[in-house]
């Protein structure tokens, strides 16, 4: 392995800046994974959200194909996470938009229900396929949670909606159902809401956390799966991630352990003993009481996804090969599942789907950087499905663009991705490249 120098990001970003045909962008542009889900009742079935779009894999990671940006329409927030329902529906929050797919990832929209608002938390039943919870959070308008109970199809307001409420995430217990938690900001006080009762009624409990140095974006991230009352938050302060759980469900906090780094997701075993966390550079296993240890792999965008006893992992393709692997011993070792360079052109859309009419003409741009092949069979498109139709040109029509959002800035961790370096290039990068940082919170 080439030996790593210490070099800023932003010296990276300059670097960037002042080739031909490239662009600087947070964290320096590079393509990565940034999170992983399966479809329910489809363990075959991957989606995985990356910084250039998402990529798709039908028959357990063999194959991977690429769903760009823009037939996403997600704008300038890319989601966190997505949902992918047994029928096949695609749903995510961005943090400004709600966006479904009902026909797994061909066709791409924003909600109408919610275009008024910005949706920045969603979460699905843990049995029933048609439940969904939203939570909204922009400033200046009522807010609250929301359910759906077909599928996403349409939405009901909670008793939890009013103004001076500023939600950002959803969480529910996979115990019992019932049991909601939500997070975020009250009438300027960082808040952990619970209902017992599918969210009829709401308890809300305040958070000062005095023993951190202004301390924000307090942020519920997990359920016990064992344990209805244990409940995790992160927040932030002074550009340290403090990871606390709560045993009495909400009430209060106790800290786990803090990181030195940004935190992107967790997950947590099936007896709920031990915990695993991702975060912008490095991935983390301890005891669910801590404390938590940084592990040798992943590194890079390290999220993490377990399915029953099968821990999925992200991370960077530029650092150690692959960009999305598996573990069967709880994190100790990785097995590689797909790495960037792997993936085979778009997915194979019917005609008249944004991403059949948009994505084809941009594969061979982001081939390039990736070093992966223009097509699989080394020269003309595979073939698409049966209802497909032949393969288009792809010159994108002017007239499909996808809808403006205005969220007020971008969340820590949501870079586009850049265009024009080639995969020379990014593999220079990444060897001068130690680790990331995350944004920090300026003083105020």
């Amino acid at each position: 392995m080439k030996s790593r120098i210490t070099v800023a990001w932003s010296t990276v970003a300059s670097l960037l800046a002042v080739l031909p045909g490239t662009a600087a962008h947070a964290h320096a542009g590079l393509p990565e994974t940034s999170n992983v889900t399966l479809r329910r009742g489809h363990p075959q079935d991957f989606f995985s959200g990356t910084t250039f779009g998402a990529v798709i894999s039908r028959d357990s990671g063999k194959t991977w194909r690429w769903v760009c940006p823009d037939a996403m329409g997600y704008g300038g927030w890319r989601p966190e996470a997505y949902l992918w329902r047994e029928t096949g529906d695609i749903l995510a929050a961005t943090g400004s938009a709600l966006l479904h797919s009902p026909d797994e990832g061909c066709s791409w929209r924003t909600h109408p229900f919610f275009k008024s608002t910005w949706v920045t938390g969603l979460a699905a039943h843990p049995t029933d396929d048609r439940v969904f919870h939203a939570v909204t959070g922009r400033p200046g308008l009522a807010n609250g949670l929301y359910r759906s109970d077909d599928g996403g199809e349409t939405w009901t307001a909670s008793p939890l909606l009013r103004t001076g409420l500023e939600l950002n995430a959803v969480r529910v217990s996979p115990v019992d159902p019932r049991r909601l938690y939500v997070s975020g900001v009250s009438n300027n006080q960082m808040v952990v809401l619970r209902s017992d009762d599918a969210g009829d009624t709401w308890q809300e409990f305040p958070h000062a956390l005095p023993e951190l140095l202004r301390p924000y974006a307090l942020t519920v991230v997990a359920v016990d799966p064992v344990a209805v009352d244990v409940v995790w938050v992160r927040v932030s302060a002074q550009g340290y991630t403090h990871l606390l759980r709560s045993d009495d469900g909400g009430r209060t906090l106790t800290q786990v352990t803090v990181l030195d780094d940004t935190f992107i997701n967790m997950d947590l075993s099936s007896d709920g003993g031990t915990a695993w966390v991702g975060t912008l550079n490095y991935f983390f296993m301890g005891s669910s009481t801590g404390p938590l240890e940084k592990q040798p792999l992943p590194t890079g965008n390290a999220c993490v996804l377990r399915d029953g006893e099968t821990l999925y992992g992200c991370g960077s393709t530029w650092l150690h090969d692959w960009a999305l692997a598996r573990s069967t011993d709880q994190g100790r070792t990785w097995e590689h599942i797909f790495a960037l360079y792997e993936i085979q052109g778009t997915q194979l859309c019917p005609r008249g789907t944004p991403v059949r009419d948009l994505c084809p003409a941009r594969w061979p741009q982001l081939a390039e950087q990736l070093g992966a092949p223009l097509y699989p069979d080394g020269g003309v498109e595979e073939p698409p499905p049966p209802d497909a139709g032949p393969p288009d040109a792809g010159t994108p029509d002017a007239g499909q663009q996808p809808p403006e959002q205005r969220p007020p800035e971008p969340k820590s961790g949501g870079c586009a991705a850049a265009a024009g370096p080639a995969l020379p290039l990014l593999l220079l990068l990444s060897s001068l490249l130690p680790r990331r940082r995350g944004p920090r919170r300026p003083h105020r």
